[in-house]
């Protein structure tokens, strides 16, 4: 089975690959080339990667199996929008698994170690946009606890999308996830 780590310097090239793959497995077919293009070089390059690993206000998780990384997750505490109404946030930036994996646990066990992760690091809230045509996602956010608070527009390109805004309380936390509002902000 593979292992949830923390990522390292060393890890920014092999993480580059996989977002970028995994963005574009579940996003290309809907979008055009040119977006997906212009979104993934300036999101996922190497040199991207290594300032968000390096980043303290973030923590990049990698679920890696026998043949390199599998799945990952980046976590991001520097603020919410107004829909997440907490008083120390935190944001599931990004959480993606590689297709052969997908029905395997790997998002399972990553979302379990993104909640570990925050409530450590005295998060009260956890938050997340989801492309409002991302079923799949949104049946797995909700399944983990997720309810929607909002939407905010995420740019993909020149292409104005809709992400809607999910959040759940950390165990053990009394905080009101708030009413739902739209927002500014974007999908990574």
């Amino acid at each position: 089975m593979p292992v949830i780590r923390t990522a390292t310097p060393g890890d920014a090239a092999p993480l580059s690959r996989l977002a970028e793959a995994t963005f574009r497995g579940t996003f290309g077919a809907a979008n055009t080339s040119e977006n997906m293009d212009r979104h993934c070089c300036t999101s996922y390059g190497e040199a991207i990667q290594s300032g968000e690993i390096a980043d303290p206000r973030m923590l990049t998780l990698l679920c890696d199996g026998n043949e390199g990384l599998v799945g990952f997750a980046q976590l991001r505490w520097d603020g919410a929008p107004d829909c997440v109404a907490a008083a120390s946030p935190g944001q599931i930036q990004r959480l993606y698994v590689a297709d052969a994996w997908h029905g395997k646990g790997i998002a399972q066990n990553l979302m379990r170690a993104c909640i570990r992760e925050m409530e450590a690091r005295g998060s009260d809230v956890i938050w997340l946009g989801v492309w409002e045509h991302n079923p799949r996602a949104i049946a797995f956010y909700r399944k983990c606890g997720f309810v929607e608070v909002g939407d905010h527009v995420f740019p993909l390109g020149n292409d104005p999308q809709r992400d809607i805004v999910m959040a759940r309380s950390i165990a053990g936390s009394s905080s009101n996830i708030g009413p739902r509002r739209r927002t500014s902000g974007g999908r990574p």
